[in-house]
């Protein structure tokens, strides 16, 4: 952005927008080829260079590649490739073991779940005296007689269904 505004402020102080204004500026990239040593064994060094560092590699490669691709070394074509694609940061390989501690824990998750599940329902004492046949099958005759859903439930014509009943005849 900087480089911009230098630019069109430039640009200005020429002539404005007067017959000069549909002229582009092109900026011409003379980047030289980034040493050897620097780009050498990039894929082991890549994680241990300090951020400043990997970005100020990535600027110059950038800057670098804005040239015709057939100017550049193997070295730097290597080094762009594996800056964009390789294998680090998020695209790491898992480390070995990695899927079982996955496993484990979530193993454990259901385990405790389930542990849980077991105590509350130990507990939690009897169901609702609403939790029988008898009163859903009553709870059916009140929402009929209510006319209740007269479309396509409980009160329409040729229902067939079981209404409100869900649960098993009520223990003595």
């Amino acid at each position: 952005m900087l480089r911009q505004s230098v630019l069109r402020s430039s640009s200005l102080a020429r002539g404005g927008y007067g017959a000069g204004a549909g002229a582009v500026a092109v900026r011409r990239v003379h980047a030289h080829a980034i040493s050897n040593p620097t780009l050498a064994g990039i894929e082991k060094r890549w994680e241990a260079m300090p951020p400043q560092e990997q970005a100020d590699l990535w600027m110059q490669l950038r800057d670098r590649m804005k040239v015709n691709w057939s100017e550049l070394t193997l070295q730097e074509k290597k080094a762009a490739y594996y800056i964009a694609f390789g294998e680090h940061g998020p695209r790491a390989a898992t480390p070995p073991g990695e899927g079982w501690r996955v496993a484990a824990y979530t193993g454990i998750g259901v385990g405790v779940s389930f542990l849980l599940f077991c105590t509350i329902r130990m507990f939690g004492g009897a169901a609702p005296g609403t939790m029988n046949k008898e009163y859903q099958e009553a709870t059916n005759e009140y929402l009929k007689a209510q006319n209740s859903e007269p479309i396509s439930g409980i009160s329409s014509e040729g229902y067939s269904g079981k209404g409100q009943v869900q649960s098993a005849p009520k223990k003595n």
